[in-house]
């Protein structure tokens, strides 16, 4: 696992160890490549943050700041170390997705949802995005989940407006609705 691009380009990241499921080089790329213009000086939230790495992968594309999110101890630790590599102080806060987005009161404009794929959180995850008003007004909300679900094309105020497979994975990219 590497950072693809940016000021840490090719800076190496560990996963915590257990049941993540870090997303592949590959992906990512192709991930980050839809996402580069949206990242300037953007707001960024990793939900189900796991290592880390779609946090830092935003930060060295130019993100002005990361708020990471996650239950597990590993994870958290992961992340720690991650961000040491980079040299900065990770925003981290710990608990599962309901404290987390409960204990934030600012927008972002990036918005990444990426939990264990079986776990059924999704539509739940954007209902409280939507329902907190957490999406800034040009903001996305990035599912990664198995290419064999669908997700819903409508949460409260936020709607599907593009969908991508690669792979074995799928990203529903949504936005709020006018």
């Amino acid at each position: 696992m590497r950072v693809i691009a940016g000021k840490y380009k090719g800076m190496t990241l560990t996963a915590p160890s257990g049941e993540a499921r870090p997303t592949l080089d590959r992906t990512k790329e192709t991930l980050f490549n839809i996402l580069n213009f949206k990242l300037q000086n953007a707001a960024v939230l990793d939900l189900f943050a796991g290592s880390g790495q779609l946090a830092i992968e935003s930060l060295s594309r130019g993100a002005k700041k990361a708020v990471l999110c996650d239950n597990n101890a590993l994870s958290i630790a992961a992340i720690k170390r991650n961000f040491l590599k980079i040299g900065e102080i990770p925003n981290i806060v710990f608990g599962d997705y309901k404290t987390c987005l409960c204990k934030l009161d600012t927008t972002f404009d990036v918005i990444f949802v990426d939990p264990p794929y079986q776990s059924a959180y999704y539509d739940d995850v954007l209902k409280i995005i939507s329902d907190k008003n957490l999406l800034s007004e040009d903001g996305i909300v990035v599912c990664e989940h198995a290419a064999a679900d669908d997700l819903l094309e409508a949460v409260g105020d936020l709607s599907v407006y593009d969908i991508r497979k690669i792979g074995s994975v799928k990203f529903d990219f949504y936005k709020r609705s006018k």
